[in-house]
């Protein structure tokens, strides 16, 4: 038992001896209870196997392994640090997405199968919709509004009004119900969930009217009431780091590709001027010293037929140039001599 308390012990202080070196408070708060949470299971193991099993896992853990790669600048373990630390992944990624997954206050759809309350489709919160419709908080492209009434993976068929339902016959609502809760789980996974809720009033100084949304209709889920965002855009600014073992510039630019991963959910509250009318509603943004992720820039536009026109009218001149060319170029080959090649 000794011989266990000590190879625990061991374990331990390589853990605090790598996350001491972190470059930051938050950081080393996190992983310090990360490690004594492992260690505390460890100790409270009573069967020897298992113990020897649980402490054998801790000591090669992975988190270690990446502590110590990220403390000697390597770009993907000091990522993954930083992901598991802002919920970018892991548990933590979970418990900040849980509140937004089911919305108390929206009305309960109404069953697909009569009689059959397992089946009710999935209820998208106002905070799940405006992440899961913008290409900032999402892994993959954003879902346009009709993807979450309709999903893409339901045929045609499932829509009675559709050709091919009065065609082939209704499809099965056992199967439309599953289709619709297997994309929801599936897309709500792609999202990158926001570390709190952000209140803004859409109202200027100056301005007359009445605000009809408040911040006491917010759900607070996160790091509400903390300082955490606000530290961590501070780090993106020079001269606010104090890396002691990585250089100041080299974890600057850690911090902000972490910003391009980390999305801000504001609520705007409603207002009424007398000239316009604002309605409040949820957007997504990143901060300004944020790095964006290639697959986060928002993708062109469809071609309307109006581009479709211009861009044939441009093809046609542009044939015509070539062409107007070419038979100048004949001409010109026609009009010299056939020895002229020669005199030259």
């Amino acid at each position: 038992m000794n011989h266990g308390r000590q190879a625990i012990a061991s374990v331990y202080r390589s853990y605090i001896r790598e996350i001491g070196r972190l470059p930051h408070v938050y950081l080393r708060r996190v992983f310090r209870l990360k490690a004594e949470d492992d260690c505390r299971a460890v100790l409270l193991t009573k069967c020897d196997d298992r113990r020897t099993g649980k402490l054998k896992r801790v000591s090669k853990a992975r988190l270690l392994l990446s502590i110590r790669a990220a403390n000697n600048g390597s770009h993907q373990a000091f990522n993954r640090i930083l992901d598991l630390a802002y919920g970018r992944v892991g548990r933590l990624r979970w418990e900040l997405m849980e509140p937004l997954l089911s919305d108390p206050n929206a009305p309960l759809p109404p069953p697909i199968i009569p009689g059959k309350e397992s089946s009710r489709p999935p209820v998208y919160s106002q905070e799940l919709t405006t992440l899961l419709t913008s290409g900032l908080s999402r892994r993959k492209r954003p879902l346009v509004p009709g993807d979450l009434s309709f999903p893409p993976i339901l045929p045609q068929r499932a829509d009675p009004n559709s050709s091919d339902a009065q065609i082939l016959g209704p499809f099965s609502k056992r199967r439309e119900v599953n289709a619709r809760w297997k994309y929801f789980g599936q897309e709500w996974k792609k999202v990158l969930p926001p570390l709190q809720i952000s209140v803004s009033s859409s109202r200027e100084v100056g301005d007359e009217g009445s605000d009809l949304g408040t911040s006491t209709a917010v759900r607070k889920i996160g790091f509400d009431g903390t300082t955490v965002l606000e530290e961590l855009i501070q780090l993106t600014k020079p001269r606010n780091i104090s890396g002691v073992f990585l250089p100041r510039r080299w974890l600057r630019r850690r911090y902000q590709e972490l910003l391009g991963r980390l999305p801000i959910l504001t609520f705007t509250s409603a207002c009424e001027d007398m000239k316009t009318k604002k309605s409040g509603g949820f957007s997504v943004s990143l901060a300004p010293n944020a790095l964006k992720a290639r697959n986060q820039v928002r993708p062109l536009p469809c071609a309307t037929d109006d581009d479709i026109a211009w861009n044939q009218s441009i093809w046609q001149a542009g044939r015509a140039v070539v062409r107007g060319r070419d038979h100048q170029e004949e001409i010109h080959c026609e009009t010299r001599s056939p020895t002229s090649n020669y005199i030259e």
